[in-house]
């Protein structure tokens, strides 16, 4: 069970000759790839799961790094990386880009990215912005504790560490907030030119299928396997274009459905691709294949195969096996749109900032009340017309409530609901009395660090007030000023806006409203 460990750093200890006959010209360290060693990564050695003789690491090498010069995306923190000569000013900014890309896709990063590029170009800049700001600048991208960490390392940065960014990806990870494995080996590689494979979900997609890996790939074993593959591979002369091209391949060719194995640089290294080829002749032959060279030995008791049985239709996605997700938490949130007539004419919203701490922590949001499972929604009512009261130190009865309809927004771990009521209030001049609380207008609405869900209720009460007027001025409803409506009077449903209402890419703030005002 120790000889795959044994083999990693064989094959890794080949990989630092290379480095070390290359370090006078380069002066670059490899203490952060030795650091980054696997430990109790054991299986079978086989060729199956590792890379041996040196020479095939070389041609992998060459031939990745040579699809990625020809095919690499144009990206404005990789340009940054390449063009920037302050180390300082490099650093700061491919941290911003990796912290922005996590769990979030490219397209959406972009625009994100240059606005906050443009707006803190140094670890200076950021550090001298308020947390609000931030929220702002971060609004609608989601997983809202980054910006936060962001916001946090750069005062760190500028406080505790004279203003000058870590310089290794040892210290990036130790004294950054929010910085883990991945993070500091991939702004260490291409930053600062560190010798360290970066293993993110990509990479474990590109890694597990090229060595037959198919086991659970968050196991463990399985983890520290991988990081202990790509600090054999990484390129000692290019380890930040190694690493981004590994990047690269998982996204555009050996995706995780439907990959592209017809265009893939490096094909030939890839046991999965070989295994789908092998299954289809073994099943063409009647007689029993004899097994190949390179299949484990161990494979009933190995911790890097697959533990479920193969399956055609899958092919290379066989490599690696995820575990079933687990499903939502669902939950429904009583909320409610209170506004008032502005001093300038305009209608003000009243809106409540979420703790400091937990899910969009500092956010704007609108009052609401989680609804319990047994909880009625005449005593949920009654709840938030009291929170309410209380933020204004005003009494507001629940029959001004008026039911909107419903939202659902997607988490990555919850399926909420929100259940939509409006109020509006008389009395222009109420006030608010509470530290958490304050009236914005539309614009300044616009302007507020504010979620995705937010928008989607503004979205439906906007779709609500435009179907009223549009009933009003068709003449085909007598109740537009709120008189009892009749006993046959036709009431309009109200609607129901799904997590995809939204469109598939999330929007600025002003871009959303901009499209709001065009569907109404």
């Amino acid at each position: 069970m120790s000889r795959l460990r044994s083999a990693v750093r064989n094959g890794k200890r080949a990989g630092l000759e290379l480095l070390e006959a290359a370090e006078p010209k380069r002066n670059r360290s490899n203490k952060a790839a030795k650091e980054e060693e696997p430990v109790n990564a054991s299986s079978p050695s086989c060729a199956r799961h590792t890379f041996h003789p040196p020479a095939d690491v070389e041609l992998l090498r060459a031939q990745l790094l040579r699809w990625y010069d020809e095919n690499q995306r144009e990206l404005p923190w990789r340009t940054l990386a390449v063009t920037e000569s302050d180390l300082n000013i490099r650093t700061y900014a491919v941290w911003v880009s990796e912290i922005m890309l996590q769990q979030t896709q490219v397209s959406t990063v972009i625009d994100y990215y240059n606005k906050w590029m443009k707006r803190w170009p140094t670890v200076q800049h950021l550090s001298s912005a308020t947390l609000e700001e931030v929220n702002q600048m971060w609004a609608g991208l989601g997983y809202y504790s980054r910006g936060r960490r962001l916001h946090e390392g750069a005062q760190k940065v500028e406080s505790e560490l004279e203003g000058q960014m870590p310089r290794t990806a040892d210290s990036l990870l130790k004294q950054l907030p929010g910085v883990g494995r991945y993070t500091a080996a991939a702004v260490g590689s291409i930053a600062l030119g560190q010798v360290t494979g970066a293993v993110d979900g990509n990479v474990v997609r590109v890694l597990c299928r090229l060595r037959a890996i198919g086991a659970d790939s968050t196991s463990p074993a399985v983890t520290e396997a991988l990081w202990g593959l790509a600090n054999t591979l990484v390129d000692p002369e290019r380890p930040g274009d190694f690493n981004q091209a590994m990047m690269e391949l998982g996204a555009r060719v050996c995706s995780p459905r439907g990959p592209v194995c017809s265009q893939c640089p490096v094909r030939s290294h890839c046991h999965s691709f070989r295994t789908v080829h092998r299954e289809k002749e073994k099943n063409a032959r009647k007689p029993p294949a004899p097994p190949d060279i390179e299949d484990c030995m161990n494979s009933e008791t190995c911790p890097l195969c697959p533990s479920e049985p193969w399956d055609e239709a899958l092919g290379v996605q066989n490599f690696p096996r995820k575990p079933p997700k687990k499903p939502p938490r669902v939950e429904r949130t009583l909320t409610c749109v209170v506004t008032r007539r502005g001093e300038e004419g305009g209608d003000e919203y009243l809106l409540t900032r979420r703790p400091k701490k937990g899910l969009l922590a500092g956010l704007w949001e609108f009052p609401g009340l989680l609804q319990g499972e047994k909880s009625s929604e005449s005593k949920d009512k009654a709840a938030l017309c009291a929170q309410i009261s209380e933020l204004l130190a005003t009494d507001v009865a629940e029959s001004l409530m008026q039911y909107a309809g419903e939202v659902v927004h997607i988490f990555s771990h919850i399926h909420q609901t929100y259940v939509v009521h409006s109020v509006r209030l008389k009395d222009a001049g109420t006030q608010t009395r509470a530290e958490n609380a304050r009236w914005l207008t539309r614009s300044a609405l616009q302007e507020a660090a504010v979620s995705t869900g937010v928008k989607k209720i503004v979205k439906l009460c906007d779709s609500v007030d435009s179907e009223k007027e549009q009933s009003c001025n068709g003449g085909k409803r007598q109740n537009c000023t709120g008189t009892k409506k009749k006993k046959n009077q036709p009431t309009s449903k109200k609607p129901k806006l799904s997590a995809a209402d939204s469109g598939s890419r999330q929007l600025s703030l002003s871009a959303f409203f901009s499209r709001v005002k065009q569907e109404s």
